[in-house]
């Protein structure tokens, strides 16, 4: 997919120019239920033991701290943003800018590759699959986090915008998975998230390019807000 959408260039340059909206959609989580997402991303990846990591798409690089201080493994991280790489290297971290569908590692390189919510924001997901099974070892593993379609339903509902069409969720993510690896298991992380009042929900719309035409649609009432949260990992194994 490409030219439009969450997968469109244009539109991941501009959304991750900078730190400001990845911030304030991770303080919109502040009051949730159900189970956490990273914890779960985070036991895949110990699961396995893994001496060399691969995360594509790091942000600002907590995951990649995390594995390397508390897992003692060797992690390399790469994100096409300029300023994500500068974030996640001010964390110790070893990243690099880099495209996902062009990874620069040899064959075999890597026992596990992180893709956390990024996939969705890949133009060519086979090309980037294939590159992924390209660069782990056999029997290694990819760990991966998108969401269903229907997470945050009830924001998007309350001020009439369209859900986002996700190129990789959690309705077709097995499938996708499986054209490429030998074995894929999920685990959802399904929950609850609160949006406390009318200003909360404006800052997490204010962080998208495209939901931010809907500020002016937010409610003045009917606060708080619960909205599902529906976030999923899928684990592919990688044949022998």
């Amino acid at each position: 997919m490409s030219g439009g959408g969450l997968a469109d260039p244009r539109y991941v340059r501009a959304q991750y120019a900078t730190e400001t909206g990845l911030a304030a959609r991770k303080a919109a989580y502040g009051q949730t239920t159900g189970l956490d997402a990273r914890e779960l991303l985070f036991d895949a990846i110990a699961e396995s033991q893994p001496a060399d990591v691969l995360e594509v798409g790091c942000g600002e690089g907590e995951l990649a701290e995390r594995v390397e201080r508390d897992l003692t493994a060797r992690v390399v991280a790469v994100d096409q943003s300029e300023r994500m790489v500068e974030l996640a290297r001010g964390r110790g971290v070893d990243a690099r800018p880099g495209d996902v569908q062009r990874l620069p590692f040899d064959d075999g390189s890597f026992d596990v590759v992180v893709a956390a919510w990024m996939l969705y924001h890949v133009p060519s997901l086979d090309r980037g699959l294939g590159e992924i099974v390209r660069v782990l070892r056999p029997s290694g593993r990819l760990v991966a986090v998108t969401n269903w379609s229907d997470h945050l339903r009830e924001m998007f509902d309350v001020v009439g915008a369209k859900a986002w069409e996700l190129p990789f969720s959690g309705e077709n993510g097995a499938e996708i998975l499986g054209r490429w690896f030998e074995h894929v298991e999920r685990r959802d992380a399904d929950g609850t998230v609160t949006f406390v009042d009318a200003d909360s929900m404006r800052r997490y719309l204010a962080s998208s390019v495209r939901l931010r035409a809907y500020i002016d649609a937010v409610p003045a009432r009917g606060w708080p807000l619960v909205a599902r949260r529906r976030p999923v990992l899928f684990i592919a194994e990688r044949p022998r």
